[in-house]
């Protein structure tokens, strides 16, 4: 089978070609490279450098294609706010011209790389795939609007597609060459910038008085590892019409002190953070039901926060 993976030179698209490869996938990469880096391409892939925005490189990329996995797009949310026409156009306008292209090409499957934003603040945690979907930035509505698109194309055209849903993508891979990690610029992710947190700049902790076991707030983290082979069960259940959403994640949490502490343990020292207020507009808790992935897809995280940790800091070597 060869896998379309747009987005294949991103942290988290790099990754799925990666272990698509080493599990006997062909592999097609069609990538602007505006955030990915084309060195992270194997040799062995076919690599596309091109837009979502433009027709050709789509039916070019898509050429022999049987399936897609769906990672490109812009993804921060503090950009979005500050641009939301880009957002809409590079990640609706984009995924509906991929979607037009794989009904002409007959390509009927696409697992889409969602986002838990989907759901903005939720009325209930842990959040189930049934929560009302009331995104509070743009990223979080283009995410939604191409899961609308997506649910409509497959009434309307017959494919078989899933979404799935996630908060925190961490961790990385190692691979024959070199570690697959996040290179991102401005970095926005704690983990990576808690291992990067000194005396002079420390990490801040936004808020000690959540109602939670220690303080501060609790969010979803999922291994990038355990995240693409969701991903590749997903693709591999797609067996009949229709559009399925799953939530991913850690099942329970962690607190941003049990990240700063795990980041403390990694690195053999005390990593400095500092005490501050809360953020307007924090929730104190942020998890997702995974129940749904557990059952209907057979899948667990097995990689817990050290690992996450653990392979964040060893990428740092690289």
């Amino acid at each position: 089978m060869r896998v379309l993976v747009t987005g294949g030179t991103g942290y988290i698209g790099s990754t799925a070609v990666e272990i698509l490869t080493s599990r006997g996938f062909e592999i097609s990469i069609l990538d602007d490279c505006s955030t990915g880096h084309a060195d992270s391409a194997p040799a062995s892939a076919r690599f596309i450098q091109g837009s979502l925005l433009n027709l050709a490189d789509i039916a070019d990329a898509l050429t022999s294609c049987d399936a897609v996995m769906h990672f490109a797009g812009k993804s921060l949310v503090g950009e979005s706010v500050e641009k939301p026409d880009l957002y809409h156009s590079v990640n609706v306008d984009g995924t509906r011209n991929l979607l037009d292209e794989m009904r002409k090409q007959s390509v009927t499957k696409i697992v889409f790389s969602s986002s838990a934003a989907t759901y903005g603040e939720p009325q209930q945690v842990p959040i189930l795939e049934t929560a009302a979907t009331l995104p509070t930035n743009p990223y979080g509505a283009t995410k939604l609007a191409i899961d609308h698109m997506i649910t409509a194309e497959a009434q309307e055209h017959a494919i078989a597609a899933a979404s799935l849903r996630y908060f925190n993508v961490a961790g990385a891979l190692k691979c024959d060459r070199g570690w697959l990690a996040e290179r991102h610029n401005p970095e926005t992710h704690l983990i990576p910038n808690v291992l990067r947190s000194k005396i002079d700049n420390p990490v801040k902790i936004f808020g000690t008085d959540w109602p939670t076991p220690d303080g501060t707030c609790i969010r979803d983290y999922v291994h990038v590892i355990d995240l693409i082979e969701a991903h590749i069960n997903a693709l591999d259940s797609l067996n009949r019409p229709g559009h399925e959403i799953y939530n991913l994640g850690s099942g329970s949490g962690y607190s941003v002190r049990e990240v700063v502490a795990a980041a403390s343990a990694a690195a053999g020292r005390e990593i400095p953070s500092v005490d501050s207020p809360r953020r307007a507009g924090d929730p104190a808790v942020l998890i997702a039901d995974i129940s749904k992935a557990k059952a209907a897809l057979n899948w667990s995280p097995t990689r817990d926060i050290n690992t996450m940790v653990l392979d964040t800091l060893l990428s740092f070597g690289q």
